[in-house]
């Protein structure tokens, strides 16, 4: 896609046609390659995990990834999303100025909130560190995790900047170098300092994702525009908005993921988290792996036909169907294989993990068909009903969680998580189908 001597070219709507599955599968298959590598460089950063730092490193590994999602959450305000949201509408447009003005404001602004997510995570390090741990043994650790919020902020503004530009190679080639770099990152940390290379791992992986989105974002042609600061200020207030409603959905999401592990870590110990942790990840992983290869285009092909609600309903639909091809076979491989897969991405000392992964597992079924849903409330601006349903299901979540440990112990987690998702798969299609019939 170029901008000098050539003109914007225009995101094509979607037909009822072989054309639109085959552009779906072709990003899905291209960015599944992607996620592929990075599955499988997971699982051999996963093995060493087990391995080097056992059960309770990999909770202690855990908590200070939820305590790092948490204030990044908060920090970003949600513009590294919309921003994808909004830099595929210029380009939609064919607005040159447009594009240069909100990838201008997007750098900036990301520079902005990054530095503010850092000095808040130094500031409150003693006191995230006495509500996860109960003490402020890990208040340095925690710290330190400030400069991977700031470098984080700035490397997802650029991943934004490359999405909605729909440069999908380059997404691809960004995932894959990044999954390298974080394997050999950590077990490198992992065997030279074990517990203690937790969080110098998370440094370094941010650098390198930092320097590799960086490089990527460079590629894109960017049209040159003047604009201050205090333009930049201005310009970000609808990014900003709609942000807020994405911001939103992640801080519920990484404030559930928070207070499960807070929760787990205080009323039985931190080798349950890393149980916990362990069956949460490999269910993730994979149906990361298959949403991460339908999103990456999905989002801004939604975007640009949000105002055809017929072409909404096709292209949603469209994506439900290759979303659950992709991921029934894997899912009832892990419902089977759940031991086996548990000894041979872990050791024996996870072996309880193999029942939460079950349980986590059928919730990811109801996952994969809401996902595609969800992003219809985006695409047509309706932050409000967003905002309610991320609301709504988040606290339900919590509210199971809170019941399932009571009741059932560590396994309640993860039925709270299918419970949790025959709710909301009802729900968000009610939503959607009342917002596009």
């Amino acid at each position: 896609m170029a901008f000098k001597g050539q003109q914007v070219s225009r995101v094509p709507v979607p037909e009822r046609t072989s054309t639109s599955y085959s552009q779906i599968l072709k990003s899905s298959s291209l960015i599944g390659g992607a996620q592929g590598i990075g599955l499988l460089l997971g699982m051999v950063r996963t093995k060493f995990a087990a391995v080097l730092i056992g059960p309770l490193g990999v909770g202690l590994a855990g908590n200070y990834l939820a305590i790092q999602g948490l204030v990044s959450t908060v920090a970003g305000l949600g513009i590294q999303s919309s921003a994808v949201r909004d830099v595929a509408e210029a380009v939609g447009r064919e607005d040159r100025e447009a594009i240069g003005r909100t990838i201008l404001t997007l750098r900036r602004i990301c520079w902005l909130t990054g530095l503010v997510g850092m000095l808040a995570m130094m500031a409150l390090a003693g006191l995230l560190s006495r509500w996860t741990f109960g003490s402020d043994d890990h208040a340095l650790e925690v710290a330190a995790l400030g400069v991977v919020i700031l470098l984080g902020n700035i490397s997802g503004g650029q991943t934004a900047l490359i999405q909605g530009m729909r440069r999908i190679g380059d997404l691809a080639k960004l995932n894959i170098v990044a999954a390298l770099a974080s394997t050999l990152i950590t077990i490198g940390c992992y065997l030279w300092l074990g517990l203690r290379g937790i969080v110098p791992a998370m440094l370094l992986m941010a650098v390198v994702q930092l320097a590799a989105s960086w490089h990527f974002a460079r590629r894109v042609p960017v049209p040159a525009v003047r604009m201050s600061w205090w333009a930049s200020l201005g310009a970000s207030s609808g990014m900003i908005r709609l942000g807020l409603v994405f911001m939103w959905s992640a801080l519920i999401t990484a404030l559930v993921a928070y207070l499960t592990r807070a929760l787990i870590t205080q009323q039985i110990d931190l080798e349950a988290v890393g149980i916990f942790g362990a069956a949460f990840s490999l269910s993730a992983m994979f149906v990361g792996f298959v949403l991460g290869a339908m999103g990456a285009d999905y989002y801004p092909r939604l975007t640009a036909v949000a105002s055809d609600r017929a072409a909404v309903n096709r292209l949603v639909n469209e994506q439900t169907e290759i979303g659950l091809l992709l991921a029934v076979p894997g899912l009832l491989a892990t419902l089977s294989l759940a031991p086996w897969i548990i000894r041979l991405f872990y050791t024996d000392a996870f072996l309880p993990a193999a029942e939460l992964l079950q349980w986590f597992v059928l919730g990811c079924l109801g996952r994969v068909i809401s996902w595609p849903l969800g992003f219809v409330m985006l695409a047509l601006g309706k932050g409000r009903w967003f905002f309610a349903t991320e609301t709504t299901f988040s606290l339900l979540h919590l509210a199971l969680i809170a019941l399932g440990l009571f009741v059932l112990g560590i396994e309640g987690v993860a039925v709270a998580f299918f419970v949790l998702y025959i709710a909301c798969t009802l729900g968000v299609y009610w939503v959607a189908h009342r917002l596009t019939d």
